[in-house]
């Protein structure tokens, strides 16, 4: 590919967001080249004082149809598209009167912005589908080797550098890196137009609704790279972290402090943090492998996490812990005794990020939740699919199954280890007191064999002891074990072909049992 020594004489000027424009507009009429523009962008720049020319000049026709059609012509898209190095491209743009336009800089209407907007109408929706900026922004990508498309105010700074240092030329390494974002962008804002016009339906109103149920018949998926990361999972697997772009949850998270996050620290922070969020009151949750090895609310978060801390200790080591209130100077006086990979939290007060300070390496977050609508797992040829796990359990869902009723303290206890278990790796069974884990039994092939290793975690008392189970008892071997751990009443799904056998074995030891009908296998 030869390098493109002409500098850049013409730009034509087209931005929804302003963001840094008048600045690049300036530096570029500095450079001397003359400058088009249109509607807003070009009442902006002559209002700070830089000279712009309307593109109505440069075609000849005024803007028209209330500003559907302002670039839509030969002179401009001719101006743009022209090969310089082609004969006959030359020949046919100075037959009609066309001169080059060498640089592009556009974005788009905010169509998500107004997609977004509660009750938008149809109509608005409509006017905000950009058409003369997507049309520009490929015909210049297109032609990348004569022409500069610039969709992002992020590069004006590099490109004006570059054009200072080199007399107004820039590389055709820029050119095509800037030519492939803008591809890019044009891919994504189609995709948003799609996926947002599925939701609305022809029922002579033409309304936009929510997409309750079901999932669309094609799925578009578009995710901007936040940075690449050391290594995947091991160190012989390369990988990268993507975001939505919507400034929330996990990928956009704000690191404070500490090295760069791994693979597996994510992976370990979203399960923290998606364990936090189940609760209303101060609660920790330690997270080892993508399990809780510790979980616990408290009155402060201090509290609560020396509670956390209590179940596990050992495996506690190195862990991830996710909480959901700032964390304050005491509670990171506490988990500064202990060595942890990174703490996640929606804010750290001042005092609580001068404790952590001198821990170098301790990775503080801060992260802005962020509801999850869809899981979506990677498979051989394709992707899957579902819902994400959020609903929650009412009074109506409880059931109570044996002779005995759970005291107030047991009914309480189990809601709380039924929180959290829903967050540990199927099979999974949780032993628990109010407001405290006490042994985790997670991904195990069998039930029982869960039960087992659940009670042999434990370093506290399980005497008086709850338990928990995400899905229902194959056989009654589950429920003997835990009642020989010393738990006093269970809560579980239920549905198995034997519950009947299961509930009876409940009743032998005296255990109360509660079903919920709702299971929470985790893969």
């Amino acid at each position: 590919m030869p390098e493109t020594l002409s500098p850049i004489r013409r730009a034509i000027l087209s931005v929804t967001d302003k963001t840094g424009i008048v600045e690049f507009a300036r530096e570029l009429a500095a450079m001397g080249v003359e400058l088009i523009s249109t509607g807003g962008t070009a009442k902006l720049l002559r209002d700070s004082g830089i000279r712009v020319k309307d593109v109505s000049e440069l075609t000849g026709f005024p803007e028209m149809l209330d500003g559907r059609v302002k670039t839509l012509h030969p002179k401009v898209h001719g101006g743009i598209l022209h090969r310089r190095e082609n004969a006959s491209h030359r020949s046919a743009v100075a037959e009609h009167g066309i001169e080059p336009i060498d640089m592009v800089v556009v974005n788009l209407y905010a169509f998500e912005k107004t997609a977004a907007k509660p009750g938008v109408h149809f109509e608005e929706l409509i006017e905000n589908i950009d058409i003369g900026g997507p049309s520009m922004i490929r015909s210049a990508a297109k032609n990348f080797q004569d022409v500069a498309v610039v969709t992002s105010p992020a590069d004006y700074r590099l490109i004006a550098d570059e054009m200072a240092k080199s007399g107004g030329v820039l590389s055709s390494t820029t050119k095509w890196r800037l030519a492939q974002k803008a591809f890019a962008t044009t891919a994504a804002y189609d995709s948003a137009i799609a996926s947002t016009l599925e939701r609305v339906s022809a029922n002579g109103r033409f309304e936009l609704h929510a997409l309750e149920e079901g999932f669309p018949q094609t799925l578009r998926l578009s995710f901007n790279k936040v940075m690449d990361l050391r290594y995947g999972e091991n160190p012989h697997q390369k990988a990268a972290m993507y975001s939505d772009g919507s400034g929330t949850g996990v990928a956009n998270a704000r690191q404070l402090q500490g090295k760069e996050l791994s693979y597996n620290n994510i992976a370990d922070l979203q399960a923290a943090w998606d364990l936090a969020q189940e609760f209303d009151e101060p609660v920790c949750a330690i997270i080892k492998h993508t399990n809780p090895c510790g979980t616990a609310t408290g009155k402060t978060l201090a509290e609560a996490y020396k509670k956390a801390l209590e179940c596990d200790p050992v495996s506690a080591f190195g862990g991830v812990i996710g909480v959901n209130r700032p964390i304050d100077g005491d509670a990171a006086e506490e988990m500064a005794k202990l060595f942890l990979e990174v703490i996640a939290a929606p804010a750290f007060d001042e005092a609580g990020t001068a404790r952590f300070a001198a821990k170098k390496n301790l990775r503080l977050v801060e992260i802005s939740n962020a509801s999850q609508k869809w899981i979506l797992k990677n498979v051989s040829g394709g992707i899957l699919v579902q819902d994400a796990d959020v609903r929650p359990l009412s009074e109506t869902d409880l059931k109570v199954v044996t002779k005995r009723q759970p005291t107030t303290e047991e009914k309480r206890a189990l809601l709380f280890a039924w929180k959290v278990c829903k967050h540990v790796k199927s099979n999974a069974i949780l032993y628990a007191r109010d407001g405290q884990t006490v042994g985790v039994g997670a991904g195990q092939m069998s039930r029982v064999d869960s039960c087992k290793i659940g009670a042999q975690k434990a370093v506290l008392p399980l005497k008086g002891t709850v338990a928990a189970s995400d899905a229902f008892f194959p056989f009654p071997d589950g429920v003997e074990e835990i009642a020989r751990a010393g738990a006093t009443a269970i809560i579980q799904p239920g549905g198995s072909v034997r519950d009947q056998e299961v509930i009876e074995a409940a009743d032998r030891f005296g255990l109360a049992m509660i079903l919920t009908g709702v299971r929470h296998f985790r893969h």
